[in-house]
Order: structure tokens, then sequence, then C-alpha cells
């Protein structure tokens, strides 16, 4: 009997843990996640597939970037570049509509490969970058983002020129057609759930804790004894792993990938869905990335009806990010911040007598 209780106890104390847990997870959490996994009940092939599963990858190159600006204080210009190269692995070693270049692996080795190949490059990126501050660091990424754009455009041998690559879908796993709305879409918000944790999870690490240490006073950190400059790396490639994975759910969305889909008006979108979501909470991007994808998806309807030509759809994205960092710099999530602030101030007494006297 005595032998037969012991796993008892660990068992016992894990469950404790987990109570615990959940019970600091705030309420709101639990609601998101209900409606998010519930909604295919009540939203149409058309808003799952297009307006979601787009935000999904969006937000989750926006999270990459978030991760490094955020919490590395690196802006990097590059990240849609990193999600484009692994989207181009992805059509070149698996299969697509242009037999002559893709060598038809199958998906459990293009896909690793993929990402280790994309998150390569992002290393290399960061190595160079990260030896640079502010603006120069800014203006290296988005040199690397703009040589990557051209060399796609003009490179027919590897990456197809402009034409890119068509019929690239994702394979049939388990005997489900991936790209069908509601398969596609818990595919994203999968990938989306498991990037936000992780990056809240390593944000909590060691690792993360020393990253944000490297942000604030990179000099006393190296004087403590941490590699300043591995810590900056190390944080480009995590970044880049999340940027890969959306990369290859925004080629399997398309269907195809051209040198367009780096372009810099994309890397530019990227930034912008960042800084409009925020960049002090990794669900900023993503809360970025759907207002963006709602502008840019019912704005021509808005257009019409104002008599204005459907291109001008940008200009109603820049002035809703012109609104946005006017009101609140740090974005959606800092006007939020501050609405709750203004609520506590109301509820609490002690404030409220204070603010009289």
């Amino acid at each position: 009997m005595a032998l037969a209780e012991r796993p008892l106890v660990p068992e016992a104390s894990a469950a404790a843990r987990l109570g615990a847990w959940l019970q600091t997870v705030p309420h709101a959490y639990w609601v998101v996640g209900a409606i998010l996994l519930l909604m295919p009940l009540v939203a149409n092939s058309f808003f799952l597939f297009q307006v979601f599963g787009w935000a999904f990858i969006l937000g989750m190159i926006g999270l990459s970037l978030m991760f490094l600006a955020g919490y590395g204080g690196m802006v990097s210009l590059a990240q849609m570049s990193i999600a484009a190269l692994a989207g181009y692995m992805v059509a070149i070693l698996g299969d697509s509509g242009v037999e002559k270049i893709s060598l038809l692996w199958p998906w459990w080795l293009y896909v690793p490969v993929a990402i280790f190949i994309a998150s390569a490059f992002a290393t290399l990126v960061g190595a160079l970058a990260v030896r640079t501050e502010g603006i120069y660091t800014i203006m290296i990424t988005l040199a690397f983002a703009a040589a990557f754009f051209y060399f796609t455009r003009q490179n027919y041998t590897i990456f197809n020129g402009y034409s890119g690559f068509a019929n690239v879908v994702p394979p049939p796993l388990f005997g489900v057609n991936w790209r069908d709305p509601v398969p596609f879409y818990y595919l994203s918000l999968g990938c989306a759930a498991l990037s936000y944790f992780a990056v809240v999870y390593i944000s909590r690490s060691p690792f993360g804790l020393a990253l944000q240490g490297v942000r604030d006073n990179p000099r006393r950190m190296a004087a403590l004894g941490f590699n300043v400059v591995a810590h900056r790396i190390a944080a480009y490639s995590l970044a880049a792993v999340i940027a890969s994975v959306a990369g290859i759910l925004l080629v399997w969305q398309n269907a195809q990938i051209s040198p367009g889909t780096a372009g810099l008006p994309a890397v530019i979108d990227i930034l912008v869905i960042a800084i409009v979501g925020g960049l002090a909470h990794p669900i900023g991007p993503f809360i970025g990335a759907l207002i963006y994808v709602l502008l840019r998806t019912f704005s021509p309807n808005v257009l019409a009806y104002l008599a204005l030509p459907d291109d001008r759809f940008k200009l109603l994205i820049g002035l809703g990010f012109l609104v946005v960092v006017y009101w609140s710099p740090d974005g959606v999530l800092g006007l939020w911040k501050r609405l709750q602030d203004r609520r506590r101030k109301r509820r609490d007494p002690l404030v409220e007598r204070s603010e009289q006297t």
C-alpha cells in the first residue's frame, strides 16, 4: 500500500500547481479563447479564411518584430523578408506549379529545413545589425529587405523571378484539406497561440529577463558578465522562427508566392501593425493585424461609398495609423491601459479625495 500511494504525492502537488496557475489567468483570456474556438460556428468561410486567418499570420510576423523591439530594443524591418524566405523555401523544396525548380521533398522534411534556412538568414542579419543602434539598425535591416526583394525578382534559377511560384498548397495531413476555411482557421489559430505563449514564456525566462536588461542598460549587463551581442543575435534567431512559421502559413493561404510578398510596402505594413497594436505586450501585434486586415478588406467599400478610387485604401490605413499614434504613442494597448487607469481613479475614493483637495 505504501508503494502504491507514493506516486500520488507528486501528482497532487502538480495538480495543485496547475490549479494555482489557472487561477492567475485573467477571466478575459478564457472569454477570448472560448470565442476564438467557437468562431467557426458563427462566422462564414470568408471571415474565417481571409480575415481571421490572415490576421493571425500577420500578427505572428508582427509578434516577431514586437519581441525584438519590445524586449530587445531592436527595430528590424527584415521580418517580412524572413517570413517570405521561409515561404519560398517551402515552394522550392516542396511541391508547386513550377516543376522544373521544386524538389518535391516530403512535408516533414521541407518544413523544418525552411524554418532553419530562414532562421539562419535572420541570424546573419542580426549579427550585422546588433553592432549598431538606433537608425543605423533600422537602415541595415531595411537594406537586407530591399536586397532580398530585388534578388528574388531578378533571380530565375532559384526563385523563378517576377512570376514566383503558384499552386503551393499544404499537404493533406490526416486526410484534411488544410486550405479549407475551418481547418486553416484552426491551423493558423493554433500556430498564433503557440507563438504568443512562447513569447510570454521566453520573456519571463532567464534569457528574456537578461534580454530586457540588455535593452535597458547594455553596459551594466556587460559588466555583470552577460554577452550582450550573443543575447541580441539569439533574439533575432528566436524571432525568426515565429516569422518563418507565419511565412509558411502565408504561402499556403495564398497558394502562391512572388517577390511582391516581401516588397517594401509589405515590410512597412508589418511595422505599422506592430506599432498600432502596441509593442508593450505580445497581444498588441494581433490587435494591430486585425485592424489592418479589416481596413484592407473593407476600405474599398468605404471608398466606393465616398466616390473615391479603390486604390486609395492605403490612405485610410495611413490615416488610421496617424490617429492611433497621435492619441496613443503606445498603440491601441496604451490607449486601453489609459482608459482602465481612468476608470480605477474614478472608482477609488482615495484618489478622488486627493484630486478634490
